[in-house]
């Protein structure tokens, strides 16, 4: 079974930045992509960033130019590096890999609070 551990969530101000983690269980070119979704209260689950295998990069639009997502080969590691954070960006973030069966692999998320 394939485990990603989440870290580096936490509270901070508008404005300020943090740095998610995502460590798997296996080596990350064993999968075909991997990324970020976050879930804000009462809304959807949406994507904010993800990476394949080959270091192509996706963002979604409300988070252009502020979210960064990034891997560390030998690390083994894929960051979200998120910048002048907004109170709505608040949501818990999760983890996401993917295989060729589907998209089947989550972290257990980690709480982002942004406070104005």
């Amino acid at each position: 079974q394939v485990q990603l551990v989440e870290s580096g969530g936490g509270l901070v101000q508008a404005g300020g930045s943090l740095r998610l983690s995502c460590a798997p269980s296996r080596n990350i070119f064993s999968f075909n992509g991997m990324g970020w979704y976050r879930q804000a209260p009462g809304k959807q689950r949406e994507l904010v960033a993800d990476i394949t295998s080959g270091g192509i990069t996706n963002y979604a639009d409300s988070v252009k130019g502020r979210f960064t997502i990034s891997r560390d080969n030998a690390k083994n590691t894929v960051y979200l590096q998120m910048n002048s954070l907004k109170p709505e960006d608040t949501a818990v973030y999760s983890c996401n890999a993917c295989v060729l069966r589907g998209c089947v692999y989550w972290g257990q998320g980690t709480q982002v609070t942004v406070s104005s």
